[in-house]
């Protein structure tokens, strides 16, 4: 059910309460978690798995503890730490690659040296994933390393970008992604859904609201506005399927 739906059906739900949601597979927007909590009177519990853990690796633990919007929680699992390109663990609140080690975390793949060599360092498997660790142990997200946008030697984090974004009052999705540029290799451009119900919007006004929220080398210079965005089999969002629909050379 959409959420938008969901918010006319108070009085069935209101009937059929829930004790709590949780999200995983892929990040949520903070302005989507807030409307769940809303309409559902529940908390969201956003958590982080993967195959090569087992699946569960943290998660954002049941009231009367907290749960932090935009993290996936403390490690529920593996040990997760953070890694630098030099294999150095890094201390709270430094971003880096997100490392996991624990009995529940594969020892390797089968018939792959060279993946093995890549993916472990000093005994931490690394996910691949770019995120900070707070003092309190709880995990941010900002990004698959693959995923950053290189803009003349500045890498940027799509999902701050999503972010801006989806707080915009005619935009229902939205996703970041890096185009070809002659002079800077990679531009940011984004492509966004609006909502059925919001208000119209242009791509230039939705640039110049950008504009006002984010430093200059961030801020989209191609807004793609469509009905759809590109999904995998799952129903996830890909960048990658995002970047070779839309993409093409910025000016």
């Amino acid at each position: 059910m959409k959420l938008s739906r969901a918010a006319n059906n108070r009085e069935i739900i209101a009937r059929h309460p829930l004790r709590f949601i949780r999200s995983s597979s892929s990040s949520l927007p903070p302005q989507v978690l807030h409307e769940l909590e809303q309409v559902f009177n529940a908390p969201v519990l956003e958590s982080y798995g993967m195959t090569e853990a087992s699946h569960q690796m943290t998660s954002n633990p049941l009231p009367p503890h907290p749960h932090k919007p935009g993290t996936v929680g403390v490690a529920a699992g593996p040990e997760v730490a953070i890694m630098d390109e030099n294999g150095k663990l890094l201390g709270p609140n430094a971003t880096g690659e997100v490392v996991i080690r624990g009995p529940n975390v594969t020892n390797g793949y089968e018939n792959n040296p060279k993946a093995n060599a890549e993916g472990f360092t000093h005994g931490w498997f690394r996910t691949g994933d770019q995120g900070v660790l707070d003092e309190q142990g709880y995990l941010s997200l900002t990004g698959r390393l693959k995923e950053m946008i290189n803009r003349g030697g500045e890498k940027i984090a799509p999902r701050e970008i999503d972010e801006v974004l989806l707080a915009h009052p005619s935009v229902a999705e939205a996703v970041a992604f890096g185009t070809p540029h002659a002079t800077w290799g990679e531009e940011v451009a984004a492509c966004v859904v609006l909502k059925a119900d919001g208000p119209p919007a242009t791509d230039a006004e939705i640039i110049a609201y950008c504009k006002e929220r984010m430093a200059e080398f961030k801020r989209p210079k191609q807004i793609h506005i469509t009905t759809s965005i590109p999904r995998t089999g799952t129903g996830k969002i890909s960048r990658k399927n995002v970047a070779e629909s839309f993409s093409g050379a910025a000016q």
